[in-house]
């Protein structure tokens, strides 16, 4: 089970079909079954990946049908160790109980069958590392009960060495990447601390205005071979017609304000985009006002909602 950002659903399917078959697109998850298990680790789209021990229907909205997934709990066969072992859970819909009771309903069996201590989420405490951490999702009447592969979630790059206000959160970062298609050059014009430069490969042009920022992206992309550019996206230093794809996520007063000649006059990004774009654009948006971009020339071919952190935005393209 892929567990995903709400809205990419599909493109993390398409990463996975790669690899493996795809048995069923839900709410921020996806399974699948692949011959090697462990070939998931390098899907980069998904925030995790699990691996399912037990799927479990008749899942009411009392704390008593938390008894089925107890029981579901105590027969799942184990094998894999660890010094202890924790349950982060999820539903969709009204429930009379709580995550946490779903956690402890699924992780005291589990651990008790393991013969470790089990650690709860309840008052905010947090696992020590070194455990099973385990899934519980829970949507209409079905529950899935899951194992992660990994020894800590899929979205922690190793990369991210430095962060600031407004990066990227990775897995998102590789979908729009995706979205935008083939290319022999992509630009991100806002690159911030390089997440979306980092998960795109390829030759790759990085411009950001803010020198700390650019320091940080250099750092986090170590030997990557990156092109650096100090820049106002309102000013590109770029030909016109001289780059594939545009892939970024502007800084329009959300966690990073606009500096520079945007913030006086944004409309002269949407110029500039188009004036150097010979091809698609794809760009993440909170409040999009794309009024600019069709007075700017540019063509918006869809919009995707996507929801993360508990914040709506889109995911726009553009040609």
């Amino acid at each position: 089970m892929a567990r995903t950002v709400r809205g990419i659903e599909d493109l993390v399917a398409a990463e996975i079909r790669e690899l493996g078959r795809v048995v069923h697109i839900g709410h921020r998850e996806v399974l699948f079954r692949c011959a090697a298990p462990d070939a998931a680790l390098a899907l980069r789209t998904a925030d995790d990946v699990f691996l399912v021990a037990a799927e479990v229907t008749g899942i009411g909205h009392t704390k008593a049908d938390l008894r089925t997934l107890a029981d579901a709990a105590e027969a799942v066969d184990v094998r894999r160790g660890g010094n202890s072992l924790d349950v982060s859970a999820s539903f969709l819909g009204r429930r009379n109980y709580t995550r946490f009771d779903v956690e402890d309903a699924v992780g005291v069996p589990l651990a008790a069958a393991l013969g470790v201590p089990y650690r709860t989420r309840r008052d905010g405490r947090v696992p020590p590392p070194g455990g099973l951490s385990w899934r519980v999702t829970i949507a209409d009447d079905r529950a899935v009960l899951a194992l992660r592969l990994a020894d800590r979630p899929l979205h922690r790059r190793d990369y991210r060495v430095c962060s600031r206000p407004g990066s990227l959160h990775p897995p998102l970062a590789a979908a729009v990447v995706r979205l935008a298609g083939p290319g022999a050059t992509l630009l991100d014009p806002f690159c911030g601390t390089g997440t979306i430069p980092m998960e795109a490969g390829g030759h790759v042009l990085a411009g950001d205005r803010d020198l700390a920022a650019l320091a940080a992206a250099r750092t986090n992309a170590g030997g990557r071979r990156i092109t650096w550019l100090t820049a106002d996206a309102a000013r590109l230093p770029l030909a016109d017609g001289s780059i594939d794809r545009v892939v970024t996520n502007p800084p329009w007063a959300r966690q990073v304000a606009p500096t520079g000649e945007l913030a006086r006059h944004p409309e002269r990004f949407w110029h500039e985009l188009r004036r150097v774009l010979c091809g698609r654009a794809v760009l993440l948006l909170h409040d999009a006002d794309l009024a600019g971009a069709t007075r700017a020339g540019l063509t918006v071919i869809d919009r995707r909602p996507v929801r993360l952190s508990g914040r709506h935005a889109e995911v726009v393209r553009l040609r």
